[in-house]
C-alpha cells in the first residue's frame, strides 16, 4: 500500500481548498458562529471540525476516506483489521470485552486493569476471573501476571471466552506476551491485550514486543498517549480467526458516537503516515534522548530512576524506558508534593504520582530543550525538598491484602440496592462503587469486592497525603457506596 497517503487528512485539506459549505452539524460553521473569545483560543480546531458523512466525504461516504486510513493503518502494524475510534481506548476495550465474549459467562483478567476494563465488566454482567498480579513489597508496585499465573487460571476456568492482558502499564512494564499468547491459543482462546500505553511499539525494534507481532487476536492502543495524536484516538487492532470481524464492528457501533469527530480521525491518519515513514529515525532519537535524561537525573542527589527493579524474574518481562519512574523518597519527601511543587514552581506536569514516586514519560515530541526543563526543576529538587514539610504517612497493604475476594457480580453490586456508610463500618462489606487511585487509573477496590481494613486505611490515608480519587462517589472517602443485600456468588 501507499503510505504516503493521508486520506482523511488530505480530505480535510481538500474541503478547505474547495470551499465546501455544509448546512448540516456542526453548528459553529467552522467557527464563524463562535464567541470571538472562543475563537481566539479554539479557532483553529474549530475550522477543521467538520461532519464525516456529507462533509468530509459524500453522504454515502462513497470515496472510503475513513476504511482506506483503517487498511493503511492494519498493513502499517501487520494487523488483519484497524478500527480508529474517537471515544478512546475506553470504549474500544468495551468493545472487544464485548464482541469475545457476547456478553455472557466468564473473563480472564489481570487485576492490574484500567478502570475502563472494569466499566465493560459492570456493563456487561461477565464474571471476572482475576489474575493476581506480582506484587512488589518494597516498592508497592504491582507488576504484570506471568505466564504460568494465565495458566493456573485457565486450568480453574477452562469455560472461560477470553483472557485480557495489560500490557504496557502504566509504569511501563510488561507482560510475556507471547508465552502468554501461546497458553491461551493452546485452549482455543483469544486473548485481549490493553495496549493502551503502546502505541509506538510496532515501529521500533529496541521497544517491547508489540502484541500483534507476539499472536495476540485483539490489541486496543490509545494513539494520544505515546504517539501523536488527540486526546481519546484510539486504535483497536484485530488479527487470526478467533474473534468475529464483523461482531466486532458492530459492539464498536453499538458503544460509540454517530458523530465522530474528524479532528481525531485525521490526527491518526497523519500519525500513520509519520511512522511508516520516519518512526524509525524518530523513536531511535527520542529512546536516545530518553537514556541521557535518565542518566542526569540519577546522577542528582536523593533521586532513583527505577529499572532493575522492574526487570527480574518475579517482576515484568521487559519495559519500555521511556517511561521514567523517579523514587522521590530519598529526599524525603512524597510524589504527591514533588508533582505540586514541579506544577507550582516550573509550570511542568508530571503523570503518575503516588507516596514516593514520579513519572515523566518521553515521547518523539521532546528533545534537550524540553528535557532540559524538567532537569533543572529535579536539579532544584533537593534544596527545596528541605524546606517541604514531612510528608503525611500513607498506610501500605501487602499484596496479600491486596488480592480480591470477590462476592458478587460487578454488574450486580454497581446496580444493585445500595446504601452510604462511615467509612469505619464499610469494611466487611461489598463494595458498589470504584474507588480509583488516578493516575495510573487502576482500582483499589471494584464493586462486588469485600472491602478489608488494610485497603481502606490506604485509601483514607492516601487522600490525606495527596492521592486523587476521582470516581468515589465521596472523593475525601469518608463514606464509602456498600450493598444492601446481593445473591451469592457462582
Amino acid at each position: 500500500m501507499d503510505h504516503n497517503e493521508a486520506p482523511v487528512l488530505d480530505a480535510l485539506a481538500d474541503y478547505h481548498r474547495l470551499d465546501r459549505y455544509g448546512f448540516t452539524p456542526p453548528g459553529h460553521r467552522q467557527g464563524k458562529g463562535a464567541d470571538e473569545r472562543v475563537n481566539a483560543v479554539l479557532g483553529g480546531a474549530l475550522r477543521e471540525d467538520v461532519l464525516a458523512t456529507a462533509g468530509l466525504d459524500d453522504r454515502k461516504s462513497s470515496n472510503g476516506y475513513l476504511s482506506k486510513a483503517e487498511e493503511l493503518m492494519a498493513d502499517a502494524v501487520g494487523a488483519d483489521r484497524a478500527f480508529f475510534s474517537t471515544c478512546g481506548s475506553s470504549l474500544s476495550v468495551k468493545a472487544c470485552i464485548l464482541a469475545v465474549t457476547r456478553g455472557e459467562g466468564e473473563l480472564i483478567i489481570g487485576r492490574d486493569a484500567h478502570k475502563s476494563v472494569v466499566a465493560g465488566l459492570v456493563l456487561s454482567g461477565l464474571q471476572p476471573r482475576w489474575v493476581p498480579t506480582r506484587y512488589d513489597e518494597e516498592q508497592h508496585i504491582a507488576h504484570p501476571p506471568g505466564p504460568d499465573d494465565y495458566e493456573r487460571m485457565w486450568d480453574r476456568y477452562p469455560d472461560a471466552s477470553a483472557a485480557l492482558v495489560t500490557s504496557p502499564t502504566p509504569y511501563g512494564t510488561c507482560a510475556d506476551m507471547q508465552a502468554i499468547v501461546e497458553i491461551c491459543h493452546s485452549r482455543g482462546k483469544p486473548v485481549i491485550v490493553d495496549e493502551a500505553w503502546g502505541a509506538h511499539l510496532p515501529f521500533h525494534n529496541d521497544l517491547p514486543t508489540w502484541a500483534m507481532d507476539a499472536g495476540a487476536d485483539l490489541c486496543v492502543v490509545s494513539v494520544h498517549k505515546m504517539g501523536i495524536g488527540f486526546e481519546q484516538g484510539s486504535v483497536y487492532h484485530l488479527q487470526g480467526s478467533l474473534v468475529d470481524p464483523v461482531r466486532l464492528a458492530q459492539c464498536a457501533d453499538v458503544l460509540a458516537t454517530t458523530s465522530s469527530n474528524v479532528l481525531l480521525y485525521a490526527a491518526i491518519d497523519g500519525w500513520r503516515r509519520q511512522m511508516v515513514q520516519h518512526g524509525t529515525q524518530l523513536l531511535g532519537d527520542a529512546l536516545a534522548l530518553t537514556a541521557r535524561t535518565r542518566d542526569a537525573i540519577e546522577r542528582i542527589d536523593g533521586l532513583h530512576v527505577l529499572k532493575d527493579e522492574f526487570l527480574h524474574e518475579e517482576a515484568s518481562h521487559d519495559l519500555d524506558p521511556m517511561h521514567v519512574i523517579i523514587d522521590v523518597s530519598g529526599l524525603g519527601v512524597s510524589g504527591y508534593q514533588v508533582a505540586d511543587w514541579l506544577r507550582a514552581e516550573h509550570r511542568l506536569d508530571i503523570g503518575i504520582n503516588d507516596h514516593r514516586r514520579i513519572e515523566a514519560t518521553i515521547s518523539i515530541a521532546d528533545d534537550e530543550q524540553t528535557t532540559g526543563r524538567l532537569l533543572d526543576a529535579l536539579g532544584q529538587l533537593p534544596e527545596a525538598a528541605q524546606t517541604m514539610p514531612e510528608p503525611s504517612p500513607v498506610s501500605l497493604p501487602s499484596g496479600e491484602e491486596l488480592q480480591p475476594v470477590v462476592k458478587a457480580l460487578p454488574r450486580d453490586a454497581f446496580f444493585g440496592p445500595v446504601e452510604t456508610v462511615p467509612a469505619v463500618e464499610a469494611v466487611g462489606r461489598i463494595a458498589a462503587e470504584q474507588v480509583t487511585p488516578y493516575p495510573p487509573g487502576i482500582p483499589a477496590l471494584l464493586p462486588g469486592e469485600l472491602i478489608n481494613q488494610a485497603v481502606v486505611d490506604y485509601l483514607v490515608s492516601g487522600v490525606k497525603a495527596g492521592m486523587v480519587i476521582p470516581d468515589a462517589a465521596d472523593p475525601s472517602l469518608e463514606t464509602f457506596r456498600v450493598t444492601q443485600s446481593l445473591p451469592p456468588q457462582a
